[in-house]
C-alpha cells in the first residue's frame, strides 16, 4: 500500500510543476545587426560563435526564420509591433538616417504599440539596452515613451564603437538624457545588460530585456579633413588576433566584431545562471536581416544581401533556449517570422492579444511541443532611399513558392524547396502561378495600410 504522505508529496510536486509551467517567463531577446546566416558558427560559418551555438545546443535552431524586413528600421518596427512595416504611420520602409533633416520628424508613433508596452501592462519590468533606430529627432520617439522602463543606448543606425557618437555627434542615452561614454560599444552594452540582470535576481516581477547590439554593423566614425562621417570597421586588436586565421582583411575585421558580440552573449548567459534566472528565462538570439558583404558579412549559399528581398536579405539565424520547456538539441524547419514574437510573447505572458491587429502567428506550442505551423503567407516591401541609392523591392512567399520584384523591375518566381538558393526563375514555366502571386502582391499592397489609432 502506498504511503499517504508519499501520495501527498507527489500531488504537491505535480501542482508546483503545473504552476511553474504557467508562470510567465522572463524574456531576453538578443538582436544583432547586419549578421547573415553564414556569420554564425552553428549555421556553418568559419567564424567561431561558441556561445550562440550553445543556445542552439541547449534549445532549438531555426532554419527558416525570416526577418520582417531586409533593412534595419523596418525590421525593428516589425519585431516590436508585430505588424508588417507597411502599416507604419511614417512608412518606415527604409533606414532612418541620423543626419537627414527629413528623418528627424519620422519614427514610431504613440499609437503604434510595442510588445514592451503590452508586457509592461501585465506587470513585466522592461528594458532596452543597445540600438533603437525607430526615431531620434524628438524625445517622443525614445524607447521610454514606448513601453521601456529603462533605455541605455543609441538611436541612430550605427555608432562609433569607441566614442558612442554618430560621427562627432553624441548619441548615447540613459533614459531621455544624453551621456558621454567611452569604452567599446559591444562591451558597454554587455556590461549594462549584466547589471540589469543582477538587479532582477530578487525581483517579484518577470522582465523583458531587449538587447539589440550594434555589432557587427560597421562603426560611424568622423573624417576631420573632410569634415564628414565615415563608415569604418572598428574591431579591437585583441579580437583580431582570435580570428587571424581568416585571410581576407575585411572578413577578418567583421569576424573580430562577431566574436566580441559572442563574448557578450556568453556573459549574459553566465549572468542568468549566476543570478538564478536561467530556468525560467526564454533566451533568444536573432539577427535583424541578412549580412552586407560590402562590410564583411556573408549570407552564402543564399542569394542576395541586406536590403534585397532575395533569401540572403531575409532569412536569418535564430536560436532559442528555455530550460525544461524547449527541448535541447532541436532543429525547426518551420517557416517562421520575427512578426511571430509579439503574439507569442503575449501568450506566454498571459496578455490578451486576440483583438490586436497583428501580422504574425502565435507559435508557443511549436516552441515547447513541436506543434505543426500552418502553411502561411509572408509579404515584404522596402522603400526607395535616394541617399543610400536603394530602389523599391517587393516579395511574397506563399507556402513554398516565392515571388520577387527587384529594384530594377525584374520579376522572379522561385520554388524554395527545390531551389532554396533561388537560382532558377520559374516565371515563364509557371505563368498562372506567377500571375496569381503578382495579383496577390497588389492586393496586399493596398490592404497593408498604416495601423489605426488604438
Amino acid at each position: 500500500m502506498i504511503n499517504a504522505r508519499l501520495v501527498n508529496l507527489i500531488v504537491l510536486t505535480l501542482l508546483v510543476c503545473s504552476v511553474r509551467a504557467d508562470e510567465p517567463p522572463n524574456i531576453v531577446l538578443i538582436f544583432s545587426d547586419d549578421q547573415g546566416v553564414n556569420d554564425v558558427g552553428c549555421y556553418g560559418s568559419e567564424i567561431p560563435t561558441p556561445n550562440i551555438d550553445r543556445i542552439a545546443a541547449q534549445g532549438t535552431r531555426f532554419t527558416s526564420w525570416y526577418s520582417a524586413s531586409s533593412i534595419c528600421t523596418p525590421s525593428r518596427y516589425g519585431l516590436l509591433t508585430g505588424r508588417n512595416p507597411n502599416r507604419s504611420q511614417d512608412q518606415l520602409l527604409s533606414a532612418l538616417m541620423f543626419l537627414s533633416a527629413a528623418d528627424r520628424d519620422r519614427g514610431l508613433r504613440d499609437h503604434e504599440q510595442t510588445i514592451a508596452e503590452v508586457l509592461k501592462s501585465v506587470e513585466y519590468t522592461t528594458a532596452l539596452i543597445g540600438k533603437w533606430h525607430l526615431g531620434h529627432g524628438s524625445s517622443a520617439f525614445l524607447p521610454v515613451n514606448h513601453g521601456f522602463d529603462m533605455f541605455k543606448g543609441h538611436t541612430g543606425g550605427c555608432i562609433d564603437y569607441f566614442t558612442m557618437t554618430y560621427g562627432k555627434t553624441l548619441d548615447w542615452y540613459e533614459g531621455t538624457q544624453h551621456v558621454s561614454k567611452n569604452g567599446y560599444a559591444t562591451e558597454l552594452i554587455t556590461e549594462e545588460a549584466v547589471q540589469f540582470l543582477k538587479s532582477q535576481q530578487s525581483a517579484a516581477k518577470p522582465f523583458f530585456l531587449y538587447l539589440p547590439y550594434n555589432a557587427p554593423h560597421f562603426g560611424k566614425g568622423w573624417n576631420p579633413p573632410k569634415k564628414e562621417t565615415v563608415n569604418i570597421m572598428q574591431a579591437q586588436a585583441k579580437d583580431l588576433q582570435r580570428v587571424s586565421f581568416i585571410e581576407d582583411k575585411l572578413r577578418r575585421e567583421f569576424a573580430a566584431m562577431v566574436v566580441s558580440l559572442d563574448d557578450g552573449v556568453g556573459q549574459v548567459m553566465e549572468a542568468l545562471e549566476e543570478y538564478k534566472l536561467a530556468d525560467n528565462t526564454l533566451l533568444i538570439f536573432l539577427t535583424d536581416h541578412g549580412g552586407d558583404p560590402t562590410y564583411g558579412g556573408s549570407n552564402q549559399p543564399l542569394r542576395g544581401t541586406k536590403s534585397t528581398l532575395f533569401e540572403g536579405g531575409l532569412k536569418v539565424p535564430c536560436v532559442m533556449r528555455w530550460p525544461n520547456r524547449i527541448k535541447a538539441g532541436q532543429t525547426s524547419n518551420a517557416v517562421l517570422s520575427s512578426l511571430d514574437l509579439f503574439p507569442t510573447f503575449c501568450r506566454l505572458a498571459n496578455a490578451d492579444f486576440k483583438d490586436r491587429l497583428l501580422d504574425g502567428l502565435e507559435i508557443s506550442l511549436h516552441l515547447t511541443e513541436g506543434a505543426a505551423v500552418e502553411s502561411r503567407e509572408l509579404f515584404w516591401h522596402t522603400g526607395t532611399h535616394l541617399e543610400l541609392k536603394r530602389g523599391t523591392w517587393t516579395a511574397l512567399r506563399q507556402g513554398n513558392t516565392k515571388y520577387v520584384q527587384a529594384e530594377d523591375g525584374k520579376e522572379y518566381l522561385f520554388d524554395l524547396v527545390a531551389d532554396p538558393n533561388e537560382q532558377t526563375d520559374l516565371a515563364e514555366q509557371r505563368p498562372d502561378e506567377f500571375l496569381s502571386m503578382k495579383q496577390r502582391v497588389q492586393v496586399l499592397t493596398n490592404e497593408l495600410q498604416p495601423a489605426a489609432v488604438r
